[in-house]
C-alpha cells in the first residue's frame, strides 16, 4: 500500500470517528429534551479496485422503532381521549352537589315532600304552605341551574373542538413542511435527523389531538392518514374542518389539496374523539335526563294536586296547553271522574259525573246523558248549566264556576296516558310549563295529525359517531291521520324510510327506531310545522331533537296563582259522596298534602333517557338511579383514563428505551470514538513521519 492511500484510509478513520463523535455529542446535549430521539452514525467499508480504501459514512440513522412509535402514539390518542371525557364529566357531576350534604339536588326532592307532609297537619298553616312551595320553588330553580350549566358545558366543548381542529391543521400543514426539508436533506446525503425529530414531537402532539396513521416515506419524511386511509400530510397538507349546527351532530371533515369539497373522516381516538363525544352523546344524556327526571316529578305533584281541592274553591281553573284539539284530547279516555261546583264554604251546589269509558254525563245523580268527543264542550256547558262554563281556546281547557261559586275535581277512575282527567288538562297544576314537557300525546295511528299540510320538517340522518348520512325534507301530507303523517315521515323516497322508521308506542310516544346494518340518529334540521293556528311543531310535541330536549329542565315554575297567594293551594279533597246541599269540601283537610307528600313514592312510567330505559319506578327510586347514573359514569371514565394513561405510559417506556439516550451507552460510544480518532491521528502522524524520512532520502 502507497504511503497516499495510507493516508487517506486513515483520514477517512479519521472523519467516520468525528462524524460520531459529534453524533454522541448532540445526544448527550438532548439527553432531557422531550422527544428527542437519538441518533448514529451508519458506515462501511470502502473499497477501491477489491482493495479497502478505509470507511465511508452512509448517513446518520435516527434510532427508531416504527411498531413502538404506532403503539405509543396509540396509546397517547386513547390517554387523551378519555382524560377529556374524564374532566368535563366530573364537572358535570359536580353540578348536583355533594350526596353527603342538604344541598345535594336530589336531596332538595325530599324536602318537599316532607314539607307537604308537615302541611297535612296543619293544612291552614299559611307558614307551612308557603315553606312547601319555597322547597318546589327551589328544586325547579336548582334543576334549571343544572340544566343551564351542562348546555353551557357544552358549548365550552364545542369551543375546545374548534381551538383544537386549528391546531391539527398547523400541525399538518408543519409536518409537510418538514417533509419537504427531509426529503431534500437525504437526497444530498445531509443529516435530517434534526427536522425528523422535530416532525416526531408534532406527531406525538398530532396523535394526542386525533388518531392517525403513520407510514414512512421512500424519500424521507412520513405520511399522515386519517383511520380509514385519508392523506391528510405528505406532499401537502388537508384542511379539517368541525361541521356543525346547534341541532345537530358534530363531526370532522377533511379537505384535500386541490379538492372543492370536503371528505367527513372517521375519528375514533384522540382528545377530538373525547370531546365529540362529550358534545353529541355524554352531555346531552345528562340534560335529556335531568329533562325527563325533572317532568315525572311535576308530573307526580301535579297529579296529587289535581286531585286534590282548596278551600274556599277557586271560580276558575285554567288549563295547560295540550298541543291538542279537543275532541282528539279526550279520545282515548277511560274510567269515570267527578266535576263539582261548591259554594264558598265548600256546600255541594251541582254535581256532574263524568263516565268517559261508557261515554256519558248525569248531573246530580241523574240519568246519563251521552257524548262524543266532538260534542264534549258541548255537553258539558249544557251539564254545567247556570252553575259554569267550559271554554277550549289554543289547545287549553278552561272551567268557570258562576254566582260566586268555586270547582273542586275528583280524578276518580279517570285514565289517558297514565293521567288523570283534571290532570291531562292541567287544570289545577301546582307547576306550569312553558311548551310542551311530557312527550306522552295519547295520539294513535288513526288520530288526526292535526298539523297543517304543506308544511316541512327537514331531517338529518347520521352515524353514530357524527358522521352524516343524508338529510330529508318530509312535508306533512293532506291526508289527515297520523298513520298518514307517519307514512310521509317514513317513506324510502322522501323520508327516514332506508335508514329507520318512526313508530308510536301505546302513550303517544313518536320515537326513531334505526335499521340495525346502520345504527342511525335523528336530529332535526328545521321544524316549520303547525299544529292547528299557533300550535306546537311536530318536534315541540312530541319532543324531536336536542334543541327541544336541551331545555326541558328549565321550563318549570310554580304557578302564580298559589305562589302569590299560598291560601288558594289545595290541600284537602272533594267529597263526591254527599248529596247537592251538604258540604263537599272541608276547611282543615290535609289530605290533599298527604297526597302530595307521597307523590315520590308512586309508580310512573318513564320514557328512554340518559342511561336508562323505559322503566316504570317511582320518582324516589329514579332519583337515585339517576344519581348513581351520574356517578357510574364519571366513574367509568376515570377508571378509563386512569387504565388508558397507565398503557400510554407503559408504551412511552419501551418507546424511550429504544429512541431515548443512555448516557452509560453514549459514554462507552464516547470512549471507543475516542480511541478510534486518536488512532487515525497516529496513523496520519505514522505517514507524515515516514514521508518526511522519504523526502530526505531523496
Amino acid at each position: 500500500m502507497s504511503l497516499t492511500a495510507t493516508l487517506l484510509t486513515a483520514s477517512s478513520g479519521l472523519n467516520a470517528a468525528q462524524a460520531s463523535l459529534r453524533a454522541i455529542s448532540d445526544n448527550i446535549a438532548n439527553v432531557n429534551t422531550p422527544g428527542y430521539v437519538r441518533k448514529a452514525v451508519n458506515q462501511s467499508s470502502l473499497v477501491v479496485d477489491g482493495a479497502g480504501m478505509g470507511v465511508k459514512i452512509d448517513g446518520v440513522q435516527r434510532i427508531t422503532d416504527q411498531y413502538l412509535q404506532m403503539a405509543s402514539l396509540t396509546a397517547s390518542s386513547d390517554a387523551s381521549r378519555w382524560s377529556a371525557v374524564s374532566q368535563y364529566l366530573d364537572n358535570a357531576q359536580s353540578l348536583f352537589g355533594d350526596p353527603s350534604k342538604d344541598g345535594f339536588f336530589f336531596n332538595r326532592l325530599d324536602k318537599i315532600f316532607a314539607s307537604f307532609a308537615t302541611a297535612a297537619d296543619d293544612p291552614s298553616s299559611t307558614l307551612l304552605r308557603s315553606q312547601a312551595l319555597s322547597n318546589v320553588e327551589d328544586f325547579l330553580t336548582e334543576a334549571d341551574r343544572i340544566n343551564s350549566q351542562i348546555v353551557a358545558l357544552g358549548d365550552t366543548v364545542e369551543t375546545q373542538i374548534t381551538a383544537n381542529v386549528d391546531r391539527v391543521n398547523n400541525l399538518l400543514s408543519e409536518i409537510s413542511k418538514l417533509n419537504s426539508d427531509i426529503t431534500r436533506a437525504t437526497l444530498v446525503g445531509a443529516d435530517a435527523s434534526g427536522s425528523a425529530n422535530i416532525q416526531s414531537q408534532m406527531l406525538d402532539e398530532l396523535a394526542s389531538l386525533v388518531n392517525v396513521r403513520i407510514s414512512p416515506r421512500t424519500s424521507g419524511g412520513v405520511d399522515v392518514r386519517s383511520a380509514e386511509g385519508v392523506l391528510l400530510a405528505g406532499d401537502a397538507p388537508a384542511k379539517l374542518t368541525f361541521n356543525a349546527t346547534d341541532s345537530t351532530p358534530g363531526y370532522i371533515s377533511a379537505q384535500l389539496p386541490g379538492s372543492p369539497s370536503s371528505t367527513p373522516i372517521n375519528i375514533s381516538s384522540g382528545e377530538l374523539k373525547g370531546l365529540l363525544e362529550l358534545r353529541d352523546v355524554e352531555l346531552p344524556k345528562i340534560y335529556d335526563q335531568l329533562g325527563e327526571f325533572v317532568s315525572k316529578a311535576v308530573d307526580q305533584l301535579n297529579a296529587a294536586n289535581n286531585d286534590a281541592a282548596a278551600y274556599p274553591p277557586p271560580t276558575t281553573m285554567a288549563g295547560r296547553d295540550t298541543g291538542l284539539d279537543l275532541p282528539t284530547a279526550v279520545t282515548g279516555f277511560s274510567g269515570t271522574s267527578t266535576l263539582a261546583i261548591v259554594s264558598p264554604t265548600g256546600v255541594l251546589q251541582r254535581k256532574i259525573d263524568i263516565d268517559f269509558t261508557a261515554g256519558t254525563m248525569s248531573v246530580d245523580g241523574g240519568p246519563a246523558a251521552a257524548f262524543t268527543p266532538a260534542n264534549f264542550l258541548t255537553n258539558l256547558n249544557t251539564a254545567l248549566g247556570a252553575t259554569g262554563s267550559a271554554t277550549f281556546t289554543n289547545g287549553a281547557l278552561t272551567l268557570n264556576a258562576a254566582g260566586g261559586n268555586g270547582l273542586a275535581i275528583d280524578e276518580g277512575t279517570s285514565q289517558k296516558t297514565g293521567r288523570g282527567f283534571s290532570h291531562f288538562f292541567g287544570l289545577n297544576d301546582l307547576v306550569k310549563a312553558s311548551g310542551q314537557t311530557n312527550y306522552a300525546t295519547g295520539l294513535t295511528a288513526a288520530s288526526p295529525h292535526g298539523f297543517t299540510p304543506g308544511d316541512q320538517i327537514n331531517l338529518q340522518l347520521s352515524y353514530t359517531d357524527g358522521r352524516p348520512i343524508s338529510s330529508v325534507a318530509v312535508t306533512v301530507p293532506a291526508a289527515a291521520n297520523m298513520s298518514d303523517l307517519l307514512a310521509s315521515l317514513n317513506s324510502p323516497a322522501t323520508g327516514v324510510g332506508l335508514y329507520g322508521s318512526f313508530g308510536l308506542d301505546a302513550n303517544g310516544v313518536l320515537s326513531f327506531t334505526s335499521s340495525a346494518a346502520l345504527d342511525a340518529k335523528v336530529s332535526v334540521i328545521t321544524d316549520n310545522t303547525q299544529r292547528g293556528a299557533g300550535g306546537p311543531s311536530i318536534s315541540q310535541l312530541f319532543g324531536l331533537g336536542v334543541q327541544e330536549r336541551s331545555t326541558r329542565a328549565g321550563r318549570f315554575s310554580v304557578s302564580s296563582i298559589f305562589s302569590s297567594d299560598p291560601t288558594k293551594m289545595a290541600m284537602g279533597k272533594v267529597d263526591t259522596s254527599v248529596a247537592v246541599g251538604q258540604v263537599a269540601v272541608r276547611p282543615g283537610d290535609g289530605q290533599g298534602a298527604l297526597d302530595l307528600s307521597a307523590a315520590g313514592e308512586r309508580s310512573t312510567l318513564f320514557q328512554p333517557a340518559g342511561s336508562l330505559g323505559q322503566v316504570t319506578m317511582t320518582v324516589s327510586r329514579y332519583a337515585a338511579e339517576f344519581g348513581g347514573a351520574i356517578g357510574r359514569g364519571a366513574a367509568a371514565a376515570e377508571t378509563r383514563k386512569a387504565s388508558a394513561e397507565a398503557v400510554a405510559a407503559e408504551a412511552n417506556n419501551r418507546r424511550q428505551s429504544v429512541e431515548g439516550v443512555n448516557l452509560d451507552e453514549e459514554l462507552v460510544n464516547l470512549t471507543t470514538y475516542q480511541q478510534a480518532f486518536s488512532a487515525s491521528a497516529r496513523m496520519i502522524q505514522a505517514a507524515g513521519d515516514l514521508y518526511d524520512v522519504l523526502l530526505n532520502m531523496v
